[in-house]
């Protein structure tokens, strides 16, 4: 038979292993949360580095126009200058 000490050793034994398995099961989805709000924002970032260099392009080949002598290419240019704006002639 089970002496009177024996039984409340049991039942925290037992209640520490349950807390432990509860909290490891917390810790394990918590982890897999933020895993998954790190690369939530990577699609987005992707699109804007596109869109960076379809913008740095199309500035590079306005300025090359207006290097060039085109008069529209030129007035925005010079527009863009005026708002603090430098467009620079493409690498080649």
């Amino acid at each position: 038979m089970i002496s009177g000490l024996a039984l409340p050793i049991i039942l925290v034994v037992v209640s520490l292993f349950v807390l432990m398995a509860f909290e490891t099961g917390e810790t394990i989805h918590d982890r897999d949360a933020l895993s998954d709000l790190r690369r939530s924002p990577e699609p987005t970032v992707q699109e804007a580095i596109k869109l960076r260099q379809q913008l740095e392009t199309l500035a590079g080949k306005t300025a090359q126009l207006a290097a060039e002598g085109d008069e529209g290419a030129k007035t925005v240019v010079d527009q863009m200058k005026r708002q603090g704006i430098a467009l620079n002639l493409p690498k080649q």
